[in-house]
């Protein structure tokens, strides 16, 4: 038995490629020497400990671009299965900690090529963001909003599990032609699927998977629990849920539509129209009407989630909508930083209460985080020539090639609603009626602070001037 042990070992060891995951493995070693600085470091000096955590994810980030240019020829599918803003929370090692592990695991989930890599990523990115979304402990709202998170994430990771299990056990069963003993593997189950795409139990398994991405994606009817969490959870954590966790969704989406759900187009690809459709007009129609801004970001980020599903379908079509769905992250990415920073910078210790009205006349206070926040605003809006313009441009004519006329007239739709609710937004902050006292006038900004805003608005009038400047572009 122990050489049976050792000999599994060693085949394992030697037909994975280990130095495909060097980014994650440095991410994890990164992580747990966090928690062993909090232990060695004195307690005056461990305000270090945010500065480790931060330039050790910019090197990593380094270091990622430096495998994918030099290293993208050999890299396959290896693996077959604002400081301030948390510091009065307590010091931050332990949220720190979590998020470079929720990088981690989000980088292996995306290149995960097995159920089993996939269904382990995934949890362990969720149980991450359980405790990240509860961090403000003595705050009733990050309390409530972990705990429905917590709630509803068990119930679709159990979904999720339930039809993982479903096409296990219909593509191990040997009654049936091209059945395989590695039924978890995304190639065996591309090939059985395609022979037997009429399979009830084929299609319910499909059919299970898809939803409880659509959890992670905040796609209908699986987007109850936005508005709550994105209000209670901390604002980097809110970001965080916003961009990375939504893209490592989508990605894993993609691969499984390009992959073992191929053979199950023209039955998938309505169903997600449908969701697609439902997921705009109810991100749109029910943010008209909110004034909470956080909430209100989280009901149009459902709607940019159904944006993205357009693409997803469309991509089945037509190859370079691909693409056109990360050129539409990118842009999603800086303007929600822009915008989300601009929250932080003007709200104080806590912001989860802060409302459209509390922005009244902030273009006569705060002109340069105004200004920011009016760019960041346009662009999420789709206004030329701004970044999301062009990102949501790529996406309607990747869906115009591709028929999608139905989905393209919803779409078309959401944006003019869209249009409401962030121009509302820039009218409070630009032609308010409140009067304001002369001492009410700009404030200080940090020339750190200014820099950072600064570079997020020229990256996103330069992406909307010049989308070339992306390397991702065809």
């Amino acid at each position: 038995m122990n050489e049976l042990l050792a000999k599994s070992l060693s085949n394992f060891t030697s037909t994975n490629n280990w130095g495909a995951i060097v980014p994650e493995i440095i991410l994890a070693v990164l992580a747990l020497c966090l928690l062993g600085a909090e232990m060695v470091l004195p307690r005056k000096r461990q305000r270090l400990i945010t500065d480790i955590a931060i330039w050790g994810q910019v090197g990593v980030l380094i270091i990622t671009l430096f495998w994918a240019r030099f290293c993208s020829a050999e890299v396959q599918y290896y693996f077959s299965g604002r400081r301030n803003a948390i510091s009065h929370y307590g010091l931050p090692t332990e949220f720190f900690h979590l998020v470079i592990v929720i990088a981690a695991a989000m980088m292996l989930l995306v290149q995960s090529a097995n159920f089993v890599m996939l269904f382990v990523a995934l949890e362990a990115v969720t149980v991450a963001f359980y405790v990240l979304v509860a961090y403000c402990r003595t705050n009733p709202l990050s309390l409530e909003a972990g705990l429905k998170y917590l709630i509803l994430g068990a119930f679709s990771s159990s979904i999720l599990l339930f039809g993982i299990v479903l096409l296990y056990g219909i593509a191990g069963n040997p009654e049936f032609s091209t059945s395989t003993g590695d039924a978890l593997s995304f190639s065996e189950l591309t090939t059985f699927i395609s022979v037997h795409p009429d399979n009830l139990l084929v299609r319910l398994g499909a059919v299970l998977v898809v939803a409880g991405l659509c959890f992670k994606i905040a796609a209908v009817p699986f987007q109850i629990w936005v508005p709550d969490v994105y209000q209670g959870a901390p604002t980097p954590v809110t970001v965080y849920l916003t961009v990375a966790s939504k893209a490592a969704g989508f990605i894993v989406l993609l691969q499984l539509l390009k992959g073992p759900f191929s053979g199950l187009d023209s039955f998938l690809i309505p169903l997600l129209s449908i969701i697609a459709a439902a997921t705009i007009l109810f991100g749109s129609i029910t943010a008209v009407v909110q004034q909470n801004v956080k909430r209100l970001l989280g009901l149009s980020g459902i709607a940019h989630a159904g944006y993205l599903l357009v693409g997803v379908i469309a991509s089945t079509i037509v190859s370079w909508a691909e693409y056109a769905i990360i050129f539409y992250f990118v842009t999603y990415l800086l303007a929600s930083f822009t915008v989300f920073g601009v929250i932080m910078q003007t709200a104080g210790e806590d912001d989860s209460t802060q409302e459209l009205k509390n922005f009244e006349n902030l273009a006569r206070k705060h002109p340069f985080q105004s200004t920011a926040l009016t760019v960041g605003l346009g662009s999420l809006a789709g206004i030329p020539p701004l970044g999301g313009f062009i990102g949501k441009l790529f996406i309607f004519i990747a869906a115009y090639q591709a028929g999608l006329y139905s989905l393209l007239g919803v779409a078309v739709c959401g944006v003019v609603i869209s249009i409401y609710y962030y121009f509302g937004w820039i009218r409070v902050m630009y032609f308010s009626q409140e009067k304001i006292s002369p001492e009410a006038s700009e404030t200080s900004v940090s020339v750190a602070d200014r820099f950072v805003f600064g570079t997020l608005v020229a990256a996103i009038v330069l992406v909307g001037l010049f989308p070339g400047v992306l390397p991702i572009i065809p």
